[in-house]
């Protein structure tokens, strides 16, 4: 586990006072978008189309890299990379490389759209999305979404959502979460267990939702993990077990994406990956999704959870439920298998 947890230290990327990140993808050494855009030219031409080369040159390029790519493509052919590869490529590859061709920021705007727009909503993606991402990522994304659909975040989740679950989501959409601070306050840790264990499993009928929402969408995570070991001395019950008592629906589940990313984020992305693969019909849009979106944020330290929790590399459990191309786009992604990643 040493040489995982030096290996992590040596691609952990801070950017400044966010979360480090841990990418499988990083810059390609020698890069050259020219040299680039003419293999995805010639690999889309071929007869019956040179998915590995596609796979080859994407999936080892960073956005930035890819965005260069895409112009070099467009000078050279007169034409759009993103339509050329749509007409190429069908399927879970073809969702997954043209997810490849937006920004991290772009791609998780782009599937909370897809989740309120239309009939009906997707709230389980709409719930994982914006309570998994940290409030820097959340301020990039309303950004990007205002530039994409010219229309306020805010607005289309308050359109698509009601009650307590509306208000939590909002609440995390305001991005008010305080930054982490290198005093650590124990009496303010000791006053939100205690506001927390009162709200809920200490009232006697009805949880002071809004308490709740308010503690956990305000304070910053580590404050917020130190709060939830203290609350066990207040509460019979730990805080995942006193959200599942006290509340239910899509309102639970939400607290529950919320305490799990603020506990451990890339075990909790590890858990979901290992659910999608292994339930009947794996679930490709949310692996793909996963996959996608974490591939410059935090996918090496996800495969290190992985390993660790289900003693399988991802990248095994890839190989067993996923086939063909789509397969190898996943593996790539991934990376090589390490010791213990």
């Amino acid at each position: 586990m040493a040489m995982v947890g030096e290996f992590l230290g040596q691609l952990s990327l801070s950017i400044g006072s966010d979360e480090p990140k841990y990418p499988t993808v990083v810059p390609a050494k020698d890069f050259d978008p020219d040299s680039d855009a003419v293999r995805i030219e010639n690999a889309i031409k071929t007869k019956g189309v040179d998915e590995q080369t596609i796979i080859d040159v994407l999936t080892k390029r960073t956005y930035f890299q890819r965005r260069e790519i895409a112009f070099a493509y467009e000078r050279r052919s007169k034409k759009d990379i993103v339509s050329a590869l749509k007409g190429a490529l069908s399927g879970s590859l073809e969702a997954l490389i043209l997810g490849l061709m937006k920004s991290t920021a772009q791609y998780d705007a782009s599937e909370i759209r897809e989740s309120v727009k239309g009939l009906g909503t997707d709230e389980e993606k709409l719930m994982e999305l914006l309570c998994s991402r940290s409030s820097s990522e959340l301020s990039e994304i309303k950004k990007v979404y205002m530039e994409m659909y010219k229309k306020e975040l805010r607005k289309d989740v308050e359109g698509d959502t009601s009650g307590n679950f509306a208000k939590l989501l909002l609440a995390l959409v305001e991005t008010k979460r305080a930054e982490p601070s290198s005093v650590v306050d124990n009496e303010k840790i000791d006053e939100d267990a205690r506001a927390l264990y009162e709200a809920g499993v200490k009232k006697e009928k009805g949880t002071d939702v809004a308490t709740w929402i308010s503690i956990m969408t305000g304070r910053s995570v580590p404050h917020l993990r130190k709060v939830f070991q203290r609350y066990k001395s207040y509460s019979p019950y730990d805080m995942q077990e006193s959200i599942a008592k006290e509340v239910k629906g899509d309102l639970q589940k939400s607290f529950l994406v919320l305490v799990q990313c603020f506990e451990n984020k890339q075990l909790y992305f590890a858990k979901r990956l290992n659910e999608a693969m292994k339930s009947k019909g794996a679930k490709e849009k949310l692996v793909t999704r996963m996959i996608v979106s974490r591939c410059e944020v935090d996918l090496l330290k996800i495969c290190s959870e992985y390993q660790d929790h289900f003693g399988q590399s991802l990248q095994q459990t890839i190989l067993e439920h996923t086939k063909g191309d789509y397969q190898k786009a996943l593996l790539s992604l991934c990376g090589p298998q390490r010791h213990q990643c």
